[in-house]
C-alpha cells in the first residue's frame, strides 16, 4: 500500500512558477517509478512527466517539455514537479502517481497504481 499526499498548487500568472511536491509513504520508495498527471475539467487525465526509480531518467509530454522538469528525492520520500513559463492552458488539478511494479520510467495511465487526491493549479493569462 501506498500513500500520496501532493501540496504546492496555487493561482499564478502566465510566465509564473509553481513548484508541486508529492510526499509518499508505504512500500519502499526507491523501488519504483513516478508519474505526475493533469485533469483540466470536461478533459481525459493526461500524461505529464516521469522519472524511474533513481531519478536518472525521465520522459515528458510534448506540451511540457522545456518548461517542467521532474525530480526526486529518495531520502525524503518525494517526487517533484517544478513548472516554470506556466501557460493559460497548464491550468488543471495535478495528481502525483506511483507505478510500483516498475522500476523504470513508464508514460502509461494504466501502469500507475496509487494516485494523489491531486491539486489544483490555476494560470491566469
Amino acid at each position: 500500500q501506498v500513500q500520496l499526499v501532493e501540496s504546492g498548487g496555487g493561482l499564478v500568472q502566465a510566465g509564473g512558477s509553481l513548484r508541486l511536491s508529492c510526499a509518499a509513504s508505504g512500500r519502499t520508495f526507491s523501488s519504483y517509478a513516478m508519474g505526475w498527471f493533469r485533469q483540466a475539467p470536461g478533459q481525459e487525465r493526461e500524461f505529464v512527466a516521469a522519472i524511474n526509480w533513481s531519478g536518472g531518467s525521465t520522459a515528458y509530454a510534448d506540451s511540457v517539455k522545456g518548461r517542467f522538469t521532474i525530480s526526486r528525492d529518495n531520502r525524503k520520500n518525494t517526487v517533484y514537479l517544478q513548472m516554470n513559463s506556466l501557460k493559460p492552458e497548464d491550468t488543471a488539478v495535478y495528481y502525483c502517481a506511483a507505478a510500483t511494479h516498475r522500476a523504470g520510467v513508464t508514460i502509461t495511465r494504466g501502469e500507475y497504481d496509487y494516485w494523489g487526491q491531486g491539486t489544483q493549479v490555476t494560470v491566469s493569462s
